[in-house]
C-alpha cells in the first residue's frame, strides 16, 4: 500500500492523473455526474479563510450562458465570439493547469434569438466524446481528448426546428448508447441519436421546446425519460421515445421553462418564472403521474409558491428551496406548496434574481449571481450563512443591467470549482488543507 501512495502522489505531482486522486470525483454534464445537483466528493474547506477565493488558473473566453463541464482532466465550456465573424466556440483546457488543450468553431449566426451572450447547453462528456448543442441547432460530437468531429448535424434545417426566443438550451442526456435532446422539431420536440454513430433512434411529441434539460427516474423499476417541454412534463421510455405519461403544462404568456425537473420520495416539481410551481405524484409501480398540486401568482411580481427563472430548486423531502422570480430565496412545504420562510440574504432582490444551488453533505453550495460562492445549511427553521467570498466578477454580456451577472452554472470537480463569466474561465482549489 505504501509503494502504491508513493506511486499515486508522484503521478498527481506530475499532474498526469488528476481523476484518480482518492474521492475525487467529476461533473461530466448539466448538475454533476447523476443530473441530480449533489456534490459528492470529500475533503471539501467548510468555510472561506478569504474575502476573495484564490484562483489556481484562469483563460480568457467568448461569452455565453453554458457552464463548463469536467471529464478526463479536461474541462469543456462552450462560447460565442463575434469578431472577425459570428462564430460558437467548443474549448477544452487541461484541469490542473489550465493550459488550452483545443478549440472548434464554426460560423454561426443568430438570426431571431434574444439575449445573444452565446450557447446556453452545458457540453455532455462520455465515454471519450464531447456533446455539444448550440443556440440555433449546430450539433457536434467530437474526441474529447482531441477535439477532432467524429460527426454533426444542422438540426434547424433538418428537423424543421421551430426555434425557441432564447435558443436551444436543453443539454445533451446520455442514456445507454444514445444521446438525448430536446429540440422543438416538427412532430420532434425529443430526438435520440446513436451516441456513435449519429444515426437517428427515435423522434417523440410535436410539442414546442422549452429551455429545460431531461432527466432519467425510475417509476417501477422501469427507466422512464422525464422531460418538461414547451406544452406537457411528459415521461418517456428512453430506449425507443415511446409515451408513458403526460401532464399539460402550458404557458399563459410564453414558453419559459428552464430550471429542470427535480424529483424525491415520488414527487416530481418543476416551477417557472410566469406560471408558478407544479408538484406531480409519481406512481412507484409503474409509469404513471398525476397531478398532486399546482399554485401560481396573479402575476411574476405577486407569486404565490415559487416562480423561479434560471435557477434549479432543491427537493428534499417534505420541502422545496428555491430562489422566486425577483431573487427570493423561499422554503415550501412540498405537500402542499405553502411558503414556510423567505430571506433575503444570499442574491440582491433583483427581476430574474439567479443563485445555482448544489448539495455537498449537510450543506449548500450556492454561486449567486454576483459571482460569489456561500455555504449555507437550508431546513424548515431558515437560511443559515456559513461562509461567504467572491469567485469571480459579473460581466454585461450575459444580461446589460446592474453591472452585468454570473448567470453560467459552475462545475465542482477534482475538489475545485471550475466557473466562468463572459470574459474568461477560472479554477479554483476547495480541498481542505491537513
Amino acid at each position: 500500500m505504501q509503494r502504491v501512495g508513493f506511486a499515486l502522489l508522484a503521478i498527481v505531482g506530475l499532474g498526469l492523473l488528476l481523476p484518480a486522486v482518492a474521492g475525487a470525483d467529476e461533473w461530466p454534464q448539466w448538475r454533476g455526474p447523476r443530473r441530480d445537483g449533489v456534490w459528492r466528493e470529500t475533503g471539501i474547506i467548510d468555510h472561506f479563510p478569504w474575502k476573495q477565493i484564490p484562483i489556481r488558473w484562469r483563460q480568457p473566453i467568448g461569452s455565453g450562458y453554458a457552464g463548463p463541464t469536467v471529464a478526463q482532466g479536461r474541462v469543456f465550456v462552450f462560447d460565442r465570439v463575434v469578431e472577425p465573424e459570428q462564430q460558437e466556440r467548443i474549448l477544452c483546457f487541461d484541469a490542473q493547469t489550465g493550459k488550452p488543450l483545443w478549440r472548434v468553431a464554426y460560423p454561426c449566426q443568430y438570426s431571431g434569438i434574444s439575449y445573444t451572450a452565446g450557447p446556453r447547453a452545458s457540453v455532455t462528456v462520455d465515454q471519450g466524446r464531447a456533446y455539444a448543442l448550440g443556440a440555433v441547432g449546430h450539433f457536434h460530437c467530437l474526441d474529447a481528448a482531441t477535439g477532432r468531429i467524429l460527426w454533426k448535424k444542422d438540426l434547424l434545417l433538418e428537423y424543421e426546428i421551430q426555434l425557441p426566443i432564447w435558443g436551444l438550451a436543453a443539454a445533451p442526456l446520455i442514456y445507454r448508447n444514445l444521446v438525448i435532446l430536446q429540440i422543438g422539431g416538427r412532430d420532434a420536440c425529443l430526438v435520440a441519436f446513436d451516441k456513435a454513430t449519429g444515426k437517428e433512434r427515435w423522434v417523440a411529441l410535436s410539442d414546442r421546446a422549452s429551455y429545460s434539460a431531461p432527466i432519467v427516474i425510475q417509476q417501477g423499476g422501469q427507466d422512464v425519460l422525464v422531460c418538461w417541454t414547451g406544452d406537457h412534463v411528459a415521461g418517456l421510455d428512453p430506449a425507443t421515445g415511446k409515451v408513458f405519461w403526460k401532464v399539460p403544462f402550458p404557458p399563459t404568456r410564453m414558453v419559459i421553462g428552464i430550471t429542470t425537473p427535480v424529483v424525491d420520495r415520488n414527487r416530481l416539481f418543476v416551477t417557472s418564472f410566469y406560471d408558478g410551481s407544479l408538484m406531480l405524484a409519481l406512481d412507484p409501480d409503474r409509469p404513471a403521474a398525476r397531478v398532486l398540486w399546482k399554485k401560481a401568482g396573479p402575476d411574476e411580481r405577486h407569486t404565490q409558491a415559487l416562480h423561479s427563472i434560471i435557477s434549479t430548486p432543491i427537493l428534499d423531502g417534505d420541502y422545496i428551496y428555491g430562489v422566486d422570480s425577483y431573487g427570493e430565496l423561499r422554503c415550501l412545504d412540498a405537500r402542499t406548496g405553502r411558503r414556510i420562510w423567505e430571506s433575503l440574504e444570499a442574491v440582491p432582490k433583483v427581476r430574474w434574481g439567479t443563485i445555482h444551488m448544489v448539495r455537498h453533505q449537510d450543506r449548500v453550495w450556492m454561486f449567486n449571481e454576483r459571482g460569489e460562492l456561500i455555504i449555507a445549511r437550508l431546513s424548515p427553521r431558515g437560511y443559515e450563512e456559513l461562509s461567504r467570498a467572491k469567485l469571480i466578477e459579473p460581466t454585461r454580456e450575459q444580461l446589460r443591467r446592474r453591472g452585468g451577472v454570473c448567470w453560467a452554472h459552475p462545475a465542482y470537480a477534482y475538489r475545485c470549482v471550475f466557473a466562468r463569466n463572459d470574459k474568461e474561465i477560472v479554477c479554483a482549489d476547495l480541498s481542505r488543507r491537513k
